[in-house]
Formats: C-alpha cells, structure tokens, sequence
C-alpha cells in the first residue's frame, strides 16, 4: 500500500467529526493492507511509530525538509517503515548527523501532504481524532469482531497493533492467543474526570477512593526471585528501581501482578515534585548513589494475578482485599470505602493535607479494563487558574489546519518587564473560540515563521491547570501541567495579567 493512502485516510478522518464515519473510513482502509503492512500502518494511524521516538526534533525537520517535496505519491508504507527502522538502528558518534541525513532522504521522495504527515510522526504530533480507543473499534468493524474481545485483546498484549495483525489476518482464533501472562505487561487502566468528589460519588454510588500519588506508575512481575518492572508505556525500567523490585520480592506469593505507585517522598512523608521522582527512571549508571539520594517508595492499588489466580476479571473489592492479605498498610495507597459524601470530602482534605493531587474514585464492583472507556474509575483534583497573555500561537494541523491553535503562555514580570512564558495548550478550545483567536491573533501580529505567529502580549486568557513544577525548559524555570483555555478576557488587558509571582507562589504552596 502506498504511504498516500494511508495520510489521505488520516485526512478525511481528521476532516470528519462524525465517529461513525470515522470508523468506516478506517476500518475500510484496515481491509486493504497486506499482512507485513499491518502492524506499521496501524501504528501511523493511530499516531505513533513503530520504531517509537527516533530522537529527531522540530529544527531537524525544518532542515530536511527545505529541499524541494516530490511532484507525485510514490513512496509505500514498507519503503517508509524500512526507512525509519534504518534511522532508528543509528547509534554512537555521529549518529544524530546519520538520522537526520537518512531523514532528508526519506522526505525527498514524499509529497508535500506526506512530509506534513511524516513530522507531526515523527514529533508525535498527529492529532487527527483517530486514538487508541476508534482504532479499536475500527479494528472491530475491520475484522468483523466484537469491539470487547478487541480492546480485551489489546490489554493484555499490551500492543494494539500486534492485536491488529492477529485479529486481521486470523480472525477471533488469533484473538483467543492472548492471555494475561508473567512478563508480558498489560495495558494499565486509566481514569476520567470528577469535578469534585461528589460528583463522583453521585456517578458511583459506594466507591473506593484513594490517596492519587503524584509519582511513576509501575506495574511489577514476579515468579519466584525473578522481578520485573514496567513503565505506564510499558517499557522495562527494572535496573532503574531496586526499591520496587525489593518490595515485591519480600511479598508472601511465589507469582504475583502488582499495580501501583512508586514515588520519591521526604523525610517528613510528603511527596517530592513529579520531576524529582522521573529522575530515578530510565537510568543505568550510579543508581545506587541516585537511590541513596532520591530513594523510592512503591505503593501497590491492584492486584491482577496470584499465584495462579487470574483476578482482572474480579471486582475492585475483591482484588483489594486479596492484595490487603499479600502486602502491608504501608504498602498500600491510603484507602477509604464509602458513600457517605462529608467522609469522602474529609478524606480528600486528608490527601491534599499530605501534598497528594487529589484522589480516586473507584466502583467497588469494576473489573480491570485497560483504557477510560467508561467511569469505573474517576480522578479528582482540584483545579488552579491564572490570567495569562498569549505570547505566539501555532498553527493546527488536521482538523485544526488553518487555524492558530497551540498557544503560547505567559505570566508578567513586574520586576524586569515583559512576560514569561509557562508552556503551550492548545486544550480547552472550542471551534468557535479557535475561529476568535486565529482572527484576532494575525491583527496583533509582529513577526511569524513557517510554524507560528508572534503577537503582541495583549489577549488574556483564563487558564485552569492542575499544578506547577520546575522546568529546565522554561527561562522562568517553572511550566503549567494539564493547562486549558477556559475563556478568553477581553475586559483584561496584558498589564493586567498574573504575575510571575503568583505562579511561584502556587510552586511554593505546593511544598515543592
């Protein structure tokens, strides 16, 4: 199949907001691939690579892509797939030189419409309404399976696109291969969002709720004295966290599937910042003198296998209780079990209390599923908002093309003029808001490049986000987490935004 097809599809999608049409313009293309095709070509549907990030960043592809595009679509999706796992293999000195050289090759056979395709790939960018959850649908209608057996086939090969090949070229028997196994990590279970913790108890009546840990979601494999331990992305990250695999091996259970937290916390018990716990994974060196530093303290919430006993099929009380037998109370996320509104508030003001997020609510009667599907499991944090200017804004792409989308943010700096910037969203931003802002952004313009319009700091926004942390990234050394537009101020003006400030002295409440 041509690499054309596949963006032409990833278009029409992007284009459409009707969820059936967007299964049918996949599940259509789906049909059509050749069984070495499959797993590549549902992989760029679904937004990612193959090959996973190839370290390659925006001014690269600014680079390899001034040479003239190809005046027609040649290139097919083996052609592309075999390119990037060339670029991909590239290591040691030299090498970013080497991926980029092989990059530009690569882009000089694409179409403009196809380079467009390949960098929001290659930057994981490509946002065109086609998520893991309609690629499992599609994948359904595709093969002509039930959508449950799909998306509980993906879970526990932890890989869609591995289950994309299976259920393609052999059908519900191909399905049927995959079973929750030691060693092979599954897919982890997600939460939507409450407003608050009565709306989430109104959505589940009695719940489990529980401390939600700023820290690494871990999910750990052991039999006998062999340990592993995954990431959320459910990369192998063992060498890295010694503290988790020594807590699973003291564990009273010969094989055993944990679900938990690990976190790096203080001496007085509250947590350290998100950042500081990330430094402990992906390590190989000096991990013991890290370890001594910043050590980690794992916290297990579920339990999918015992000794034998597949429990994913369990309800949340039953795994809990299981896993209350295996493991200590300080090994176990704080937990209450109620329906009574006044004591889940109490316990929400608890978890804050002790420098934790929020909490999770969880139906005591839900079975582990991979994805947010549903509302088996609800977060609940409370949200911060500042007034901040935007400083430039991006153009979308997609279903967004031709509007400004991506803004810049920033806080004002009394103390030495002009604004700081926070970060970039482009969350929260209805059509309407999106028609606003691409016009009123281009009538303060002051200069642009191929990607983004610079204005001048005069539009405000409301912005909510959940939290403050450092960031190298940043001049000011702080970046918003989770932001979204809520409105635009119109009866604000630049000098009436927050300050700088205001944005360390949320840092600073915090405790981080």
């Amino acid at each position: 199949m041509l690499l054309h097809d596949v963006v032409d599809t990833s278009r029409r999608v992007a284009e459409t907001r009707k969820r059936l049409a967007k299964l049918e313009l996949l599940a259509s293309l789906l049909r059509k691939l050749e069984p070495a095709e499959i797993v590549t070509a549902f992989g760029f549907l679904a937004g990612s690579l193959r090959q996973g990030r190839i370290g390659l960043g925006p001014a690269v592809l600014r680079d390899v892509m001034a040479p003239p595009a190809a005046a027609r679509a040649t290139l097919s999706v083996a052609a592309v797939d075999a390119a990037f796992e060339r670029i991909a293999g590239e290591s040691g000195p030299g090498s970013a030189g080497r991926r980029a050289g092989l990059l530009r090759s690569l882009m000089e056979r694409a179409t403009d419409e196809e380079r467009r395709f390949l960098s929001r790939l290659v930057l994981g960018e490509l946002r065109q309404g086609a998520l893991e959850g309609l690629m499992a649908e599609a994948l359904a209608r595709a093969a002509e399976l039930p959508a449950a057996a799909v998306r509980r086939a993906a879970m526990l090969a932890g890989d869609l696109g591995t289950v994309a090949s299976a259920a393609l070229t052999e059908g519900a028997s191909g399905l049927a291969r995959f079973t929750l196994e030691l060693f092979r990590p599954v897919q982890p279970m997600l939460a939507q969002s409450a407003d608050d913790v009565e709306a989430a108890l109104a959505d589940l009546g009695e719940a489990a709720l529980e401390h939600k840990l700023d820290g690494a979601r871990v999910q750990v494999h052991k039999a006998g004295e062999e340990v592993r331990v995954y990431s959320r992305q459910l990369n192998e990250v063992t060498p890295a966290v010694p503290e988790v695999v020594a807590a699973a091996r003291a564990l009273p259970v010969r094989e055993v599937i944990l679900d938990g937290e690990a976190i790096v916390l203080r001496r007085d018990g509250r947590p350290h910042p998100f950042q500081v716990t990330m430094r402990r994974f992906g390590r190989r060196l000096d991990v013991d003198a890290t370890s001594a530093e910043l050590p980690l303290s794992p916290f297990w919430f579920d339990l999918l296998h015992a000794d034998g006993a597949d429990l994913i099929d369990e309800p949340q009380s039953r795994r809990f209780a299981v896993l209350a037998e295996l493991a200590t109370a300080a090994e176990l996320v704080p937990r209450i079990v109620t329906a009574d509104a006044a004591a889940a508030r109490a316990f929400v003001d608890r978890a804050l209390a002790a420098g934790h997020e929020g909490v999770m609510a969880k139906a005591v009667d839900a079975t582990y599923e991979a994805g947010s599907r549903g509302r088996s499991w609800l977060k609940v944090k409370p949200a911060h908002t500042l007034d901040l200017v935007v400083l430039a804004a991006e153009w979308g792409h997609g279903r967004r093309q031709g509007w400004l989308s991506n803004l810049h943010l920033g806080a004002r700096d009394p103390e030495h003029g002009g604004f700081v910037m926070l970060g970039k969203t482009f969350k929260g931003l209805t059509d309407r808001m999106l028609a606003w802002q691409t016009a009123k952004l281009q009538e303060l313009e002051i200069g642009r490049d191929r990607w983004t319009v610079y204005v001048r700091p005069e539009l405000v926004a409301e912005v909510a986000f959940n939290d403050v942390q450092a960031s190298p990234r940043y001049p000011g050394g702080l970046a918003l987490r989770f932001a979204r537009v809520k409105r635009f101020r119109d009866d604000k003006s630049g000098a009436e935004a927050d300050t700088i400030a205001a944005v360390r002295e949320i840092f600073a409440r915090s405790g981080r």
